[in-house]
């Protein structure tokens, strides 16, 4: 069973730093892809970055695209995300999810929230001004 688990949420003051993690188990392997969701009251969960393990292709919302930067440790099976600049709009709750094979486009998996197949509790970020 795959289980997803974040980290490194919290609030921060407008152009402040902050690093998510996602630590994932139970996949055999990297044919998979991992991203980040983030959902406020009232709106739609948005995906704003996603990664394709296996191959290292990326995605960005235009929303986080030059702000924020998504990595991930396949040895270690965590995905992280820095988030700089951040915004009063970044606040939402952030998810990890992940989708089991799929595309090799990290874009492909990132355009739907119910595309992803497993997801994380969520990690709430605040943004200050």
């Amino acid at each position: 069973e795959v289980q997803l688990v974040e980290s490194g949420g919290g609030l921060v003051q407008a152009g402040g730093s902050l690093r998510l993690s996602c630590a994932a188990s139970g996949f055999t392997g990297d044919d998979n892809t991992i991203g980040w969701f983030r959902q406020t009251p009232g709106k739609e969960r948005e995906g704003i970055s996603c990664i394709r393990r296996s191959n290292g292709n990326t995605y960005y919302a235009d929303s986080v695209a030059g702000r924020f930067t998504i990595t991930s440790d396949n040895a270690k099976n965590t995905v992280y995300l820095q988030m700089n600049s951040l915004k009063p709009e970044d606040t939402a709750v952030y998810y990890c999810a992940a989708q089991e094979g799929g595309s090799i486009y990290a874009a492909a998996s990132c355009a739907y929230y119910y595309a992803m197949d497993y997801w994380g509790k969520g990690t709430p970020v605040t943004v200050s001004s």
